[in-house]
């Protein structure tokens, strides 16, 4: 069991924070005390041989119902372990030149606070593991589902044809059954959490377009079949990076009308602002600087920057170092024929910059 989140912490927040905790020694020599586990793992495009994914789901720390859950349906272990992958290397790539670099390092505080950090990682989270299921289903790695359900598209003609569309139908469903998402709670936190968990498989949706292949002699298009299909999880990562730098800042209000607490935007003047979009991020308190060592993350000291673009705000102010590194690549290629392409190896001198410690 987890320890250190409060008691209104959403499933995705615990599962965040624990899943795949056993195989971070197994891939990487860690401790197992490291925050959040977003970690890369094998993944196969075969279905799991007998009972070997009743022991992956054992090793994940998950709650006693998603254990249960992971039992009761082979390929899912697998499918999270691909989740927590996409969505590491998403968020690294999304936050490569910003101060919070997606460390792992003071993840598991980040997630107990209301930053636009822990808004991103929900929203990532989500979406990661919503695509990742939908992917699954359409590839046959779960056994529960297959193909969407397209108008007019039988499955065993988009098998035969193999243009098997991306379930994401049966995807959102299963993802809030799993997360066991009910109705929200009054506490803010909970609904703030709740939220961005919901922009981040709204996100998935919106990438989610039709495609259609024609079957006709000579390629024409006397037949059509049409499916949809995910975008690449990367463009879901732009659009949940813009969501981020866009982020509102939220409070909570009561509904005259309901008596219940609501979420609603920055304050105008003595009226009360406008709840936030179902697209927007929102987040609860200013994020720190990230500059230093603290509990949220290493700081920025020792990180390569761009002299031009990211140097002056990446190093907070402290200034930077400057090396000389000796690269090797690939030159002077030619075409040989037929199909062979033969280079010669070539060493460069480039600069490298570094934000200074102090």
């Amino acid at each position: 069991m987890c320890t250190g989140l409060p008691r209104t912490a959403c499933p995705l927040r615990l599962l965040a924070l624990c899943i795949l905790l056993s195989y971070a020694a197994a891939y990487f020599g860690l401790t197992g005390r490291e925050p959040l586990v977003f970690l890369p793992g094998p993944f196969s495009n075969e279905p799991p041989n007998g009972k070997s994914h009743l022991k992956q789901c054992e090793q994940m720390t998950l709650t006693r119902r998603q254990k249960r859950m992971c039992r009761r349906e082979p390929g899912l272990a697998e499918t999270l372990r691909e989740s927590v992958r996409i969505s590491l290397l998403e968020c690294r790539y999304q936050f490569r030149n910003e101060r919070w670099n997606c460390s792992m390092d003071g993840r598991a505080s980040l997630l107990k606070r209301g930053f636009k950090e822990t808004a991103f990682l929900l929203a990532v989270s989500s979406a990661a593991l919503s695509h990742a299921l939908a992917k699954a289903c359409s590839s046959g790695r779960m056994e529960r589902c297959t193909c969407d359900d397209s108008p007019g598209l039988q499955h065993r003609e988009a098998w035969q044809w193999g243009v098997c569309g991306d379930n994401l139908k049966y995807s959102t469903k299963f993802l809030k059954k799993f997360l066991g998402q009910k109705r929200v709670s009054k506490d803010l936190r909970a609904q703030i959490d709740a939220h961005n968990i919901n922009v981040g498989t709204r996100a998935v949706k919106s990438g989610l377009k039709t495609t259609c292949k024609c079957h006709g002699v000579s390629g024409s298009c006397a037949v059509r079949t049409c499916w949809k299909q995910l975008s690449p999880f990367h463009e879901t990562g732009n659009l949940l990076k813009y969501r981020y730098d866009t982020a509102v800042r939220v409070h909570s209000v009561t509904n005259v009308a309901t008596g219940e607490s609501e979420l609603a935007g920055p304050r105008r003047h003595t009226n009360t602002g406008p709840r936030p979009r179902p697209t927007e991020l929102v987040f609860l308190e200013e994020s720190p600087s990230f500059c230093r060592t603290s509990r949220y993350s290493p700081g920025t000291s020792g990180r390569t920057c761009s002299k031009d673009t990211s140097c002056s705000s990446l190093c907070c102010g402290r200034g930077y170092n400057t090396a000389l590194r000796l690269t090797t690549l690939s030159c002077h290629c030619q075409v040989r024929w037929c199909c062979h392409v033969e280079c010669e190896t070539c060493v460069r001198e480039e600069e490298v910059y570094t934000c200074k410690k102090h």
